[in-house]
């Protein structure tokens, strides 16, 4: 693969803290909101994305005519190959957030589990009021994604005195036992106490979780999403919410941000996360870590890491 040796960075932090660059290798800023500075458009070959920035449209890296590949600093890539074309690649940031999606995941289970968002509303009226909740252990909890941070999902789970059912895109067996497919997730979901969804967004798990697939799940179940928003059905949600029948916590939600006015921010069991999962003090160390890998092998033409579109301008085929 020919080196890619033209780099530019989403700000001048996340730049000086990956230096020194490679021999060779030049770098500039483009905020993708003005003109780059520090490197040509013309020479751009590859673009490290800005992190969890509104108003960002991937499809601005288009004005880079040499473009072959971008960066990502998020784990979810929907959307993007569409946005940034089929000819240039993509390469995302797994692993960087599976630690801090995890503990959120972990900390939205316990939190609705042990009753947290009573004890925080009851402490501002100063009211005591003791009440037994459900707690974790001894539940039945389904893990609905079997990639890296599903895996650092369950594996904070098990101290906690489980039973975990793991689902994947399909069937396997592995070295920890059965992982169902999801097209088996309506028969179990009757069984599951608590439903955690860590999927990539696809078309085959936009709205993975209806109103169909919701009313199979049993009375007090608690919907944890730290996946991506339309992996489940709000409106169908926030009526089970809304009768008492279901609970949720929630990283994500579809629309996001969720409007001021939507009935879910005032129904007692819901407890709603504004998309940080990845977001911890873990995250800067690490996304360095990563870029500053990712522009060595870049720079030596070597096939980079966490590769999720093979691009032909990067490799010479389209292997996506």
């Amino acid at each position: 693969m020919k080196p890619v040796t033209h780099f530019a960075f989403p700000d001048d932090e996340l730049l000086d803290a990956c230096r020194p660059l490679p021999d060779g290798v030049t770098a500039g800023v483009w905020d993708l909101r003005s003109a780059p500075v520090g490197v040509e458009l013309e020479d751009i070959e590859a673009v490290i994305m800005p992190y969890a920035q509104p108003g960002i449209t991937f499809g601005r890296v288009r004005q880079a005519p040499h473009l072959r590949l971008v960066q990502l600093q998020s784990t979810g890539y929907d959307g993007v190959v569409e946005a940034v074309g089929a000819d240039v690649a993509v390469a995302s940031a797994a692993g960087v957030h599976a630690a801090g999606t995890a503990e959120l995941a972990l900390a939205l289970i316990l939190a609705a589990q042990r009753g947290l968002p009573d004890f925080v509303r009851n402490q501002g009226h100063r009211h005591w009021a003791p009440a037994r909740y459900a707690g974790l252990a001894d539940r039945r909890v389904g893990v609905v994604g079997a990639g890296g941070i599903g895996e650092e999902i369950c594996r904070r789970l098990e101290p906690f005195e489980v039973e975990i059912v793991r689902f994947a895109s399909q069937a396997r067996t592995d070295d920890r036992g059965r992982i169902h497919g999801i097209d088996e997730l309506g028969d179990v979901a009757p069984s599951l106490d608590i439903i955690v969804l860590i999927v990539p967004l696809t078309a085959a798990t936009y709205g993975l979780l209806d109103a169909a697939m919701l009313a199979r799940l049993p009375d007090g179940a608690l919907v944890v999403n730290v996946a991506r928003g339309p992996v489940v059905d709000t409106a169908a949600l926030t009526q089970e919410v809304a009768s008492g029948r279901l609970r949720c916590a929630l990283d994500v939600v579809d629309p996001e941000p969720l409007g001021a006015d939507h009935e879910l921010w005032d129904l007692p069991g819901a407890l709603i996360a504004p998309h940080v999962g990845g977001n911890s003090g873990a995250f800067e160390p690490r996304i360095r870590d990563l870029i500053k890998r990712q522009v060595a092998l870049l720079a030596a033409g070597h096939v980079p890491e966490n590769l999720v579109h093979s691009g032909a301008r990067l490799t010479g085929e389209d292997v996506a």
